[in-house]
C-alpha cells in the first residue's frame, strides 16, 4: 500500500513495486500539494487492485493510452471531456499512430503526423451527426496535441517515457473564425414573428440572462424567483447551478454517475445514451443572474401554462420542475431547441446563426450598455476566467476605451470645461465684493466653490445637462 508523507513543506507518496526483473524497490515521489499526492496514491492503489505493482513499461501508444484513461482520465475529466477525449483517440489516434512503439514517438514524429492529419477525412465526434470539415481541421488537430502532451506527461512521471515530446511540436495554426451574431434590431424582430412560445422563451432568456443551451434546458422552477414582490423591486432572478446534458451510458458507468445530480428515465434499453441534469463544468458557472421585467412576465405565463397541462393530465404529467418542459413534462433536448430555431432563421430569412450565437450577442450588448463593465458581465455569463471576456469581445472594450481619449480631447485639449472668461469674472466679481450671497447660504463656502476651477467646471457640466 502506498503512504503519504509530510518532509520539508512537501508530500512524499511512498510504495513499493518489483521491477521486470522481479525485484523488490521502494520508491518516493515528491508533490507539491497534498491533494496531488493523494490523487497519485489513488492511481497506485487502483493499479495494485488489478495486480499490476509490477509497473511494466507500456510498448506501444495504446498500450500507454489505455493506461493514461484509466488511471489519469477516468478521475480527473467530466463527462463531456471523457467523450470526446475517448472519441479522439479511437477516430484520430489509436487507428493512425496506436500501434507505434513508445521509443519511437519523438517531437518529429508528431508533427509529421499532425501534417498527415491534415489530409485525413474527419469523422463525427461524440455530439456531432456529420463532420463540420471535409478533412481535420486544425481546431482538433490542436485537441488532438493537448491530449497527447498530457498524455505524455503523465508517461514521464511513470517513469515510461524520459521526456515529453509534445513540449516543443509545432501545431498548425488555428485561428477561430469569428461567430455571427444577432443585432438587437434582429433579435427584436425574431421574437416578434416567432409564433413558438418556447422557442420565444429560450430566445429571450439566452439573451437576457447570457445562459448556454445545457443551462437554459436545465433550469428549474425552484431556481427561478419571479414574485410579484421580487419584480417590483427589480430583482427578479434566475439561478444556475446546474446544465442539462445527454451522456452514454458508458461513460456514465465507467465515471461511476461523477457530478450527476439526477438521471432521467431511459428512453429506450437500445438507447446508448441517458439524458442527466449535472453539475457546471466550472464553479465560476454557478451565478444568479437578474431578468428583466419583461422575461420574468413571460416566466409567469410559463408556469400558468405549465400548471394548465398539469390539471389537465394529472398524473400523466411528468413533474421534473423544469422550465423548459414538453407539453407531458419531461426535458426538452437542446437540439429540439436548435432545430426550432433553424425553422425559424429558413421562414424568415435570418442571419444564419447557431444558438449558442444568441449567449455572444447578449455579453456583447451588456458590455456596450454598462460602458465595459467586464467584471458584471463575468458574473453574468459564468465564464471562468475574465480574460476569457477581453479576449473574445475585445473589440468592444476597445470602442469604450477610445471614448476615454475623446473625452480627454473635448474636456482637456479642447477646453471646452476650462472657462477662462467664467474664472476672470468670478475673480472680478471676488474683488470688488460684487456678487449677492443668497440666503442661507455660507458665504465663505461659497467663496472657497466659486475659487475652485475643478467645482466651477462640474457645476458648468451639471448646469448644462439639467432640464431646461
Amino acid at each position: 500500500m502506498a503512504s503519504i508523507k509530510e518532509r520539508n513543506g512537501k508530500y512524499c507518496v511512498i510504495y513499493s513495486y518489483y521491477d521486470e526483473n522481479g525485484n523488490k524497490k521502494q520508491k518516493w515521489e515528491t508533490y507539491k500539494t497534498k491533494s496531488e499526492a493523494k490523487k497519485r496514491k489513488k492511481e497506485l492503489e487502483y493499479r495494485e487492485s488489478l495486480g499490476r505493482m509490477v509497473i511494466p513499461k507500456c510498448r506501444t501508444l495504446n498500450e500507454l493510452l489505455e493506461e493514461y484513461v484509466s488511471l489519469y482520465g477516468k478521475y480527473k475529466w467530466a463527462m463531456s471531456s471523457y467523450q470526446r477525449n475517448n472519441s479522439l483517440i479511437d477516430n484520430y489516434i489509436a487507428p493512425i499512430i496506436g500501434e507505434t512503439k513508445i521509443r519511437d514517438i519523438n517531437t518529429r514524429f508528431l508533427e509529421l503526423y499532425y501534417q498527415k492529419l491534415q489530409k485525413t477525412p474527419a469523422v463525427p465526434i461524440h455530439g456531432q451527426k456529420k463532420a463540420r470539415n471535409e478533412f481535420v481541421g486544425p481546431s482538433t488537430i490542436r485537441d488532438i496535441h493537448k491530449l497527447l502532451s498530457s498524455c505524455f506527461k503523465q508517461a514521464v512521471k511513470w517513469e515510461q517515457m524520459e521526456k515529453n515530446p509534445a513540449q516543443y511540436a509545432t501545431v498548425p495554426k488555428y485561428k477561430s473564425a469569428e461567430r455571427e451574431i444577432w443585432t438587437a434590431e434582429t433579435l427584436m424582430y425574431a421574437t416578434e414573428v416567432c409564433e413558438d412560445e418556447q422557442l420565444k422563451l429560450a430566445i429571450n432568456l439566452a439573451f437576457a440572462a447570457s445562459l448556454r443551451i445545457g443551462e437554459l434546458c436545465g433550469l428549474t422552477w425552484k431556481c427561478v424567483d419571479i414574485s410579484p414582490e421580487a419584480i417590483e423591486k427589480g430583482e427578479a432572478y434566475i439561478y444556475v447551478d446546474k446544465e442539462f446534458q445527454r451522456v452514454s451510458k458508458e461513460a456514465v458507468k465507467v465515471l461511476g454517475g461523477k457530478d450527476i445530480i439526477f438521471t432521467f428515465p431511459s428512453e429506450s434499453q437500445l438507447c446508448k445514451t441517458v439524458r442527466v441534469l449535472k453539475k457546471p463544468k466550472t464553479d465560476s458557472s454557478i451565478r444568479k443572474v437578474f431578468i428583466p421585467k419583461t422575461v420574468a412576465e413571460m416566466l409567469i405565463r410559463q408556469k400558468e401554462e405549465q400548471k394548465k397541462m398539469k390539471d389537465i393530465l394529472g398524473p400523466e404529467y411528468q413533474d421534473y420542475d423544469l422550465v423548459m418542459a414538453t407539453p407531458y413534462g419531461s426535458p426538452v433536448d437542446g437540439g429540439t431547441i436548435r432545430k426550432k430555431l433553424d425553422r425559424l432563421i429558413d421562414e424568415y430569412d435570418l442571419p444564419d446563426v447557431v444558438f449558442h450565437s444568441l449567449r455572444h450577442t447578449s455579453v456583447t450588448y451588456k458590455l456596450k450598455l454598462n460602458g465595459g463593465d467586464i467584471k458584471a458581465v463575468q458574473g453574468d455569463s459564468g465564464h471562468s476566467q475574465i480574460n476569457m471576456v477581453t479576449d473574445v469581445y475585445s473589440h468592444i472594450i476597445d470602442e469604450d476605451r477610445k471614448k476615454n481619449a475623446e473625452l480627454f480631447e473635448e474636456a482637456f485639449y479642447g477646453k471646452k470645461n476650462l472657462n477662462p472668461q467664467l474664472n476672470e469674472q468670478i475673480a472680478a466679481g471676488t474683488k470688488e465684493k460684487t456678487l449677492t450671497v443668497p440666503d442661507g447660504v455660507d458665504a465663505e463656502l461659497l467663496a472657497k466653490v466659486l475659487g475652485n476651477p475643478e467645482m466651477m467646471a462640474l457645476l458648468t457640466s451639471l448646469a448644462k445637462n439639467m432640464p431646461s
